[in-house]
């Protein structure tokens, strides 16, 4: 089987990739490994090479070009698509369920009775900020709360914008008790404003950030987060590939695999069970 990844050292790409590895290497399959680099190009010539050499089907990674299915529906070689989100129906993939882990989180923030809960959210292009800052305002509006667009502000997934977004989140008055940001490095750099400012986590703001990166197990206060389950997901391709070459799915389906909530110090819940199951939703 054929692997092609955007990137095989991205901060995913290798827990997913073990996935699909142990997942293909049980049915008794070889995989071949290509990083095509954010190059269409390059994507196409490793599609090429691959079919050349009668692989019976390949897994993308966390790839977006369109010329991938497009060239490999003329060379009728099965495949599956992970951790990529498509517009419209039509492509076999496996996602991360964005909506059920804006609810893990927010749940767990209600929980201890926040109400002014903010968000950092992601690059408007990306589909995971779209789904994740609904997620959000979902739970606002089942708690009985009114969606207060000032607690809301937008970063780029990096640990700079995570600061400079808590700083306009702090503007609100009264400003938050909690925060939800849209990963962990824009988690953490909340929390650096909050120190700066002179306030802690959790004691005046409670923080929860999502994907479960290495920085949320050594940052401290340590991170409760919403993991990104990569290594689930890359077994669940793994098995969706196998499944549409045995002729037992659809082209059109779609599988979401769900994370779970690690509670650790920075919600200041971190006595409380730890762990909520992973699950699989199709």
């Amino acid at each position: 089987m054929g692997i092609i990844a955007d990137d095989i050292i991205g901060p995913f790409a290798t827990k997913i990739i073990r996935g699909i590895q142990d997942g293909l290497r049980q049915a008794g399959y070889l995989c071949v490994i290509i990083s095509a680099d954010w190059d269409p190009d390059a994507e196409r010539e490793a599609i090429h090479d691959l079919v050349s050499r009668s692989i019976d089907g390949i897994v993308f990674s966390e790839t977006w070009h369109h010329t991938a299915v497009e060239s490999l529906d003329l060379a009728s070689k099965p495949y599956v698509f992970v951790h990529r989100q498509f517009a419209a129906p039509g492509q076999a993939s496996v996602i991360p369920d964005e909506r059920y882990g804006a609810h893990l989180a927010m749940r767990h923030l209600l929980s201890l009775g926040h109400r002014r809960i903010g968000y950092i959210n992601g690059p408007e292009q990306y589909y995971a900020s779209a789904l994740r800052l609904e997620g959000y305002r979902k739970e606002v509006a089942d708690a009985g709360l009114e969606f207060d667009p000032a607690l809301v502000a937008r970063g780029d997934w990096e640990l700079e914008s995570g600061y400079a977004a808590m700083q306009r989140l702090l503007e609100a008055r009264p400003h938050p008790t909690a925060l939800f940001a849209g990963n962990d490095l824009m988690a953490a750099g909340a929390i650096y404003a909050l120190q700066d400012t002179g306030l802690r986590a959790p004691h005046d703001v409670a923080v929860v950030g999502y994907d479960d990166r290495e920085i949320s197990r050594t940052f401290r206060p340590r991170l409760t987060t919403v993991t990104l389950p990569c290594y689930e997901m890359g077994q669940a391709a793994a098995q969706m590939l196998l499944d549409r070459m045995a002729g037992k799915l659809e082209v059109s389906e779609e599988v979401q695999v769900r994370g779970c909530l690690l509670v650790r110090e920075s919600c200041g819940a971190a006595g409380q069970a730890s762990r909520t199951a992973l699950t699989q939703s199709r």
